[in-house]
């Protein structure tokens, strides 16, 4: 009878540690989508991660819904309509070379001043670095507005794409200035350890555009019938009022960064510690945008249904990796903060632990599109050829997913340890000197067509993966000073 008892009373204990285990992760997830005040550098790696991950990871997935809904709306249009979206996508991979490049610096250099318990000179990198990013999204616009058409030309649009919706390109090159500040303001949000406000700004912008896409593209009750046009209208609409948002919450709102009028005056040297710091994570960027923009290029020579099909492919893939970039960011403020906190050997233990999560995650997700390719694919058209197109290219990239998962992680952590050359010189052998030759060769020397590209792809990602595995094993990342 007594063991019994005893029996019972060990399952009740057991029972009781597992409901609270239960009750302890829901908390976590509330607590990261809501925001917290935690230090990340001296709770739990588990907490850490839930904490940062999951409004990172939803971050990146509202990110990614832009292009997706403006895709769904305009794919209605044709596929001329279809493939200046693409291509246009193709040109704004440049812009979000240098907004995401200064993120990943501003993340840098934000996390690390957190990390050392620093939060007003953090504040003063934040404002340099916004500072910066406002001046090249200027001249960016100001080239974008001018040359959209001549660039769309090169891209290799047809001169009746170009002058039925070549508005679209004009808008979204002109307006960059709405997508530089959202990348660089999240990544200083992210480097603070402030990913729920990121989150927060991103639901609203996507609502926003969400609304207005099809009011806007096909002039529904008092609203100008703007055609492809509107999906840009619509869009920067909504991410430039993200961006008032983030601003408001940065010189007014409770996070763990705020910026205050006396801090609104360059700081020269500041500055240079940022370019220096930009040019190689913007670098390894626009080697891989670059590179992108090359197979779409490649692709362009098989016609417009091979670049529609390879733009609703490509913006599946997208979405499914975006969530893992979210992964990745995590890693890459933990890195900055717990070098920060002279913590190497934790900052390490949460690269190893988010990049394995990460490449279970994104080979599950891989499965899944190959598997129900078609399926996914009719989600957003349906037109039978761009559907066959489609489903090659999002079946043969899917291949590498588990790679690019582990990839990710890895060259994001070198980048939060302020070690932004080792990725550009990796990115330069994988994508400059290896993806487009082989891109090339399968493509059009060995008849492969489009499918030559998308095999390229698979390959070139894989050998970038193995490649920064090797870099951060030497551990050469750890003693960066930034």
């Amino acid at each position: 009878m007594l063991n019994i008892e005893n029996e019972n009373d060990m399952k009740r204990k057991h029972y009781k540690l597992y409901l609270d285990k239960i009750k302890s992760f829901i908390k976590d997830i509330s607590d990261a989508i809501k925001g917290t005040e935690a230090d990340y550098t001296s709770i739990s790696l588990r907490k850490a991660l839930i904490l940062l991950s999951i409004p990172m990871v939803l971050e990146m997935s509202m990110e990614s819904i832009f292009t997706i809904v403006d895709i769904y709306f305009v794919s209605k249009l044709g596929s001329d309509a279809t493939s200046i979206v693409g291509l246009t996508e193709s040109l704004l991979t440049l812009v979000y070379a240098f907004g995401i490049g200064f993120a990943i610096s501003a993340t840098a250099m934000v996390s690390r001043r957190i990390g050392e318990k620093k939060p007003r000179r953090a504040a003063n990198a934040a404002f340099q670095a916004m500072l910066v990013a406002g001046v090249v999204a200027i001249l960016i616009s100001l080239t974008g507005i001018i040359f959209s058409d001549s660039l769309l030309r090169l891209m290799g649009a047809s001169d009746t794409a170009i002058s039925n919706h070549g508005g679209y390109t004009k808008l979204m090159l002109g307006g960059n200035l709405t997508i530089m500040f959202l990348f660089i303001l999240n990544g200083i949000f992210r480097g603070a350890g402030d990913a729920a406000i990121a989150l927060r700004v991103l639901c609203i912008s996507n609502l926003i555009n969400i609304v207005l896409d099809p009011l806007l593209i096909f002039g529904i009750g008092p609203f100008p019938e703007l055609g492809v046009a509107g999906a840009a209208v619509a869009t920067n609409i909504g991410r430039g009022t993200g961006v008032l948002i983030q601003l408001y919450t940065l010189f007014a709102g409770s996070s763990r960064i705020r910026l205050y009028l006396k801090d609104l005056k360059p700081d020269f040297k500041q500055i240079v510690s940022f370019i220096k710091l930009s040019s190689a994570g913007i670098s390894q960027l626009i080697i891989g945008q670059t590179s992108w923009v090359v197979m779409v290029r490649i692709i362009s020579e098989f016609g417009s249904l091979a670049v529609a099909g390879y733009t609703i492919g490509i913006r599946i893939i997208i979405f499914a990796l975006l969530p893992s970039s979210g992964l990745s960011n995590a890693a890459a403020t933990l890195v900055g903060q717990n070098l920060g906190a002279n913590k190497p050997k934790q900052a390490e233990k949460s690269v190893w632990s988010t990049g394995i999560a990460n490449a279970i995650f994104l080979g599950i997700i891989g499965l899944i599109l190959i598997i129900w390719t078609e399926p996914v694919i009719r989600l957003l058209v349906q037109q039978p050829d761009v559907v066959g197109k489609s489903v090659e290219c999002l079946r043969i990239v899917s291949i590498g997913f588990i790679a690019y998962g582990f990839g990710m992680v890895l060259v994001n952590s070198l980048n939060g340890a302020g070690d932004t050359i080792t990725p550009m010189i990796i990115n330069i052998f994988c994508f400059w000197l290896f993806e487009i030759p082989l891109a090339y060769l399968l493509a059009i020397k060995f008849g492969m067509k489009e499918r030559g590209v998308y095999y390229a792809i698979v390959i070139a990602e894989t050998a970038m993966t193995i490649t920064a595995m090797i870099f951060f094993i030497r551990g050469k990342w750890k003693l960066k000073k930034i």
